[in-house]
C-alpha cells in the first residue's frame, strides 16, 4: 500500500514500514533507542517486531502494566526516571509498540523529555492504528477523566502492520472497528455502507479498510492540525461516549468498558440527538442505531447512572466557556460541529437507547 503523508510525518505500511525505518535510524545519528511497550505488546508484539529492527544503536525496552488505569502521570514519571536512569538524551529515539494506551503515554512521554525527542508510533490494535496513532494528540488520563493532560506534537513517522492484528482479541478488534464507522458517519457514506452487512464483507480487503479510515482521519486532521474547526468532527459520539467510559471505569460496580464499546453507544446517542434537531431522519437514525446493535451488546444504564454521567460532561476538552459542545451528523457522511444540547434531549436519547 502507497505511504500517507500527513502534516510533517509519514505513515507507511506492512512491510515497506521497516524498511523505512530502518533508513530512518540509519540516517539520523541517534545516541540509542528505546522502545516503550505494556505488558502485553511486550509478550505478543516485541517478539514479532525486533526482528525487523536493523541497528547497532544500543536498545533498552520499557514496560508498563496494560490497562487504561495506567495511562497516567504516575506512569510517566516512573518511565522519565527510566530514561534518565538508562542515560536517555536530546538524540535518543523513542519508538512506541502497542495500543493507543501506549501510543497516547509513549507519545506524551517523549514530546516532554527533555523538552522533546524523537520518536515513532507502531500501533498494534485495530483503535490505534485507525486513530489514536494518526493526527498528534499524546497525552493521559486525569484519574478517571479521558485525556486531560496533553500535547499536540506529531511523530517522526506512523508505521502500521496488519499482522499484529493477529494478536488482538476478538472484543478489542469490535472496540477499533467503531471508529472506522464513526469516519463512515461523519465523512464518506460510501465507506460507512461497506459496513451495514458485516457477514457479506469481504474481510481479505479488511487492510483496504483500515487504509481508507486513516486516510479519512488524516484528510480531516489536516485541514485542521490544532482541534479549531473541522477535526471537531472527530469527537461524534465521544463526547456522551467519553463520560460514558469515564463513569464505567471509575464506579466499582460497573463492567469496565473498552473505548469502542462506549463510543458506539455515544453514537447513537448523538444519532438520536441529530435526528431530534432534524439532521438526520428517522430512516437515518434507525440504520444507524440498528447497524450498531447488532454489533455492539447493550450498556445497561441504571437509573442512578444517568446524572453522574451528566456531571461529568462538563469536565469534556471539547467545552468552551462552560457550554457543553457536541458534533452532531448533519446526513450520513456529513457533519455540524459546535452544537449545544440541552440536558432534556439528552435523558431522552438514553431512554431511547434504553428501548
Amino acid at each position: 500500500m502507497q505511504s500517507i503523508q500527513a502534516n510533517s510525518y509519514p505513515i507507511h505500511f506492512n512491510e515497506k514500514a521497516y524498511e523505512a525505518l530502518n533508513l530512518h535510524i540509519n540516517e539520523n545519528k541517534y545516541s540509542n533507542l528505546f522502545i516503550i511497550v505494556d505488558s502485553n505488546t511486550n509478550e505478543f508484539c516485541l517478539p514479532h517486531f525486533l526482528p525487523f529492527l536493523e541497528t547497532d544503536l544500543t536498545i533498552e525496552i520499557i514496560e508498563f502494566e496494560a490497562g487504561e488505569i495506567n495511562k497516567s502521570i504516575e506512569t510517566c514519571v516512573q518511565v522519565w526516571n527510566v530514561l534518565t536512569e538508562l542515560g536517555a538524551d536530546r538524540k535518543t529515539l523513542i519508538i512506541n509498540l502497542g495500543g493507543g494506551v501506549v501510543t497516547d503515554l509513549g507519545g506524551f512521554v517523549a514530546s516532554t523529555f527533555k523538552r522533546g525527542v524523537d520518536f515513532i508510533h507502531i500501533p498494534t490494535t485495530l483503535l490505534s492504528m485507525v486513530d489514536a496513532s494518526v493526527g498528534g494528540k499524546n497525552g493521559v488520563d486525569l484519574g478517571n477523566l479521558k485525556n486531560q493532560i496533553g500535547v499536540i506534537n506529531v511523530p517522526t513517522m506512523v508505521l502500521i502492520d496488519t499482522q499484529y492484528l493477529e494478536t488482538v482479541p476478538q472484543n478489542e478488534m469490535r472496540s477499533g472497528l467503531a471508529e472506522m464507522l464513526k469516519h463512515g458517519l461523519i465523512y464518506d457514506k460510501e465507506y460507512w455502507e461497506q459496513f451495514l452487512d458485516l457477514k457479506a464483507l469481504d474481510f481479505a480487503d479488511f487492510d483496504q479498510l483500515i487504509y481508507r479510515s486513516v486516510e479519512i482521519k488524516n484528510e480531516i486532521v489536516t485541514q485542521d492540525p490544532t482541534e479549531k474547526n473541522i477535526r471537531k468532527a472527530l469527537n461524534f459520539g465521544h463526547t456522551l461516549g467519553h463520560a460514558i467510559e469515564s463513569y464505567f471505569l471509575e464506579n466499582e460496580d460497573k463492567t469496565t468498558l473498552l473505548h469502542g464499546e462506549a463510543i458506539a453507544a455515544g453514537m447513537i446517542l448523538e444519532s438520536y440527538i441529530s435526528m431530534t434537531k432534524e439532521l438526520i431522519n428517522e430512516n437515518e437514525y434507525s440504520e444507524i442505531k440498528s447497524s450498531l446493535k447488532s454489533i455492539y451488546e447493550d450498556i445497561v444504564f441504571d437509573e442512578n447512572d444517568i446524572e453522574p454521567i451528566l456531571d461529568l460532561l462538563i469536565h469534556d476538552k471539547k467545552n468552551e466557556y462552560g457550554n457543553i459542545q457536541f458534533a452532531l451528523i448533519e446526513g450520513i457522511g456529513k457533519i455540524k460541529i459546535n452544537q449545544s444540547v440541552e440536558n432534556e434531549l439528552i435523558l431522552n436519547a438514553f431512554a431511547d437507547y434504553k428501548s
